[in-house]
């Protein structure tokens, strides 16, 4: 939004965003209990099963989200240089190390951050369990203890460029040739629609319809920050702002560090500068929609801990997904979907790296049985 605005005007919008950020939010959380959408249990259907069929929902989702993002940007509606996603500076090894930590925690936890999130509203007390403990574990990441310790390693390493880093913009760079954007994401997601079109499994029509839907999702969610909760002008500073953002830069979907704000939101409730964000909005409300989605199919059920054990992984797990989301800077949602559909350079190292760490957390479980005769 570009024209000037009145305080109490620019409040009234700042609420509106976030009853859309609530809105479109607890309509995923509908959409991942209604259809299992879950990347964690794509991966596991691939290597035990040799099932496809919800990797290419996720693949149909990726690549919808880029073409659809890829023409907002083109209309300019948005601006895929304002993502949070996007910078002049990439931090190369914590995109892949913290990205294997939040794979390998996700498999422990039985579930990626919005997973967490959608058993929460269906009763499951082990994801209340590692809710908290990857909120704490992800604020510590922000800024805390192992803030400390990924700021001395980890983020030392990194690549500066005089450039947004978007695969456009570096093949721009290195090419000398022009690449516009909304031909390079239209380009990608043809290619994927394409290989999953010649795959016997891909011609499955709900495959289709959930991954588009997902994608969609995503588009709109970047639609609601980049556009809808775009200010020009602050009525105050003048400065151009994002709406409701934690971060000030153009937002969507991601379920990490907005957990460790839902925790300092419900913990500092009464402060008047404690303030409702997008991303406490997303979490809240991924919740809600599962919940009532779970209430209306007779889902719900509580669940707790078969013993010990069990306790002690999904504990480890929501730790590792917690420092493993911050450093990576996206779990599943933030990196391999919301950042790659901005085609953020970051985001083609961390979601290989998240794959990676999953596949080898399963080997992992899968050598545990063995050598105990499972």
């Amino acid at each position: 939004m570009a024209l000037t605005m009145s305080l109490s005007e620019f409040q009234a919008l700042g609420d509106w965003v976030l009853l859309g950020a609530f809105a479109l939010s607890c309509l995923l959380g509908w959409t991942l209990h209604r259809t299992h959408f879950c990347t964690m249990g794509s991966i596991s259907d691939v290597m035990h099963l040799g099932d496809w069929q919800r990797a290419h929902q996720w693949l149909i989702a990726i690549a919808s989200s880029m073409l659809i993002v890829g023409w907002l940007n083109e209309w300019g509606l948005i601006d895929v240089q304002q993502a949070v996603s996007v910078s002049q500076r990439l931090l190369w090894l914590s995109l892949i190390v913290g990205g294997m930590l939040f794979g390998f925690g996700m498999v422990l936890a039985s579930g990626c951050g919005a997973k967490v999130l959608v058993r929460m509203g269906t009763g499951n007390l082990k994801a209340w369990v590692v809710f908290l403990v990857m909120g704490l574990a992800s604020f510590a990441t922000i800024k805390g203890i192992t803030a400390v310790l990924r700021n001395a390693t980890v983020d030392r390493l990194a690549w500066e460029a005089n450039y947004p880093l978007t695969l456009p913009k570096f093949l721009e760079h290195w090419t000398g040739l022009g690449f516009s954007p909304v031909w390079v994401a239209t380009a990608l997601a043809l290619l994927i629609f394409t290989v999953i079109a010649l795959n016997a499994n891909g011609r499955v029509a709900k495959n289709w319809g959930v991954g588009v839907w997902v994608g969609v999702m995503v588009g709109l969610a970047w639609l609601i920050s980049g556009h809808w909760g775009h200010v020009a002008e602050h009525p105050e500073t003048l400065e151009q702002v994002f709406i409701k953002t934690n971060s000030n830069r153009m937002e969507a979907f991601t379920f990490v560090a907005p957990v460790a704000y839902t925790l300092d939101w419900l913990i500092y409730f009464s402060d008047a500068n404690n303030t409702l964000s997008i991303g406490v909005c997303s979490v809240l409300g991924v919740v809600l929609g599962a919940h009532v989605s779970a209430r209306l199919t007779q889902g719900l059920r509580w669940e707790s801990f078969a013993d010990a054990d069990d306790l002690k992984r999904h504990v480890l797990g929501g730790v590792l997904m917690g420092v493993g989301g911050v450093t990576a800077m996206g779990c599943t949602f933030g990196q391999g979907l919301s950042a790659l559909s901005v085609l953020s350079l970051g985001a083609f190292l961390a979601l290989p790296a998240i794959v990676l760490g999953a596949v080898l957390a399963m080997k992992y479980q899968l050598w545990q049985l063995e050598r105990h005769g499972g």
